[in-house]
């Protein structure tokens, strides 16, 4: 009933914990030691720019790897998202979740690209940034909210990751497929 999948299991788990934890960790703690140890807020910009830029190239490669994982997890169980009950249900919820996660990954780059410009000291960024003015109290408050909005919704996706690994289990397989079939039949 089940066979391993290990290297794209472990390509989709890894991914995962490094977009969550690379996330939760820039917004606890990159963005609270550049608030801590700045002078200025203009520095404090600076500082949680400069790492936020280092990560992202690690967190699309993360990213990456997750997707692939996910593309070939759901390419070798997809007999049991046909088939048994619940499967799909949660297999939908995730994609769902994982492209929220994927959009405010997005905004949250774009927007610290903007206090990135805004905060330069760099004068082709400023005059960027003269070009394309932004409201840099009002990007700085969205990006708060992405920067947290991406830790909340990938341990979402580790919840249903959880769930997902519990479906697999021969125990859950069995009944599930059962349950589908009956709720399939005419007169259930």
């Amino acid at each position: 009933m089940s066979e391993r999948n290990t290297l794209i299991r472990s390509l989709h788990d890894l991914g995962l914990a490094a977009w969550f934890g690379g996330s939760l960790m820039g917004a606890v703690g990159l963005n609270g030691a550049a608030r801590d140890e700045a002078a200025t807020l203009t520095a404090a910009d600076r500082i949680a720019s400069s790492g936020w830029a280092k990560w992202t190239p690690v967190n699309a490669a993360a990213i990456g790897a997750h997707l692939f994982g996910g593309g070939g997890l759901l390419a070798v169980n997809a007999h049991r998202v046909a088939t048994q009950q619940g499967v799909a249900a949660s297999t939908t919820a995730k994609t769902v979740v994982t492209a929220a996660a994927l959009a405010a990954t997005a905004w949250a780059r774009a927007l610290g690209k903007k206090v990135e410009l805004a905060s330069s000291s760099d004068p082709e960024d400023a005059q960027q940034a003269a070009r394309n003015p932004v409201d840099l109290e009002k990007t700085k408050r969205q990006l708060a909210y992405a920067q947290w909005a991406v830790p909340a919704l990938t341990g979402c996706l580790v919840v249903l990751n959880a769930l997902h690994g519990e479906q697999q289990r021969p125990a859950e397989q069995v009944p599930g497929m059962w349950e589908r079939a009956r709720h399939a039949l005419p007169h259930g």
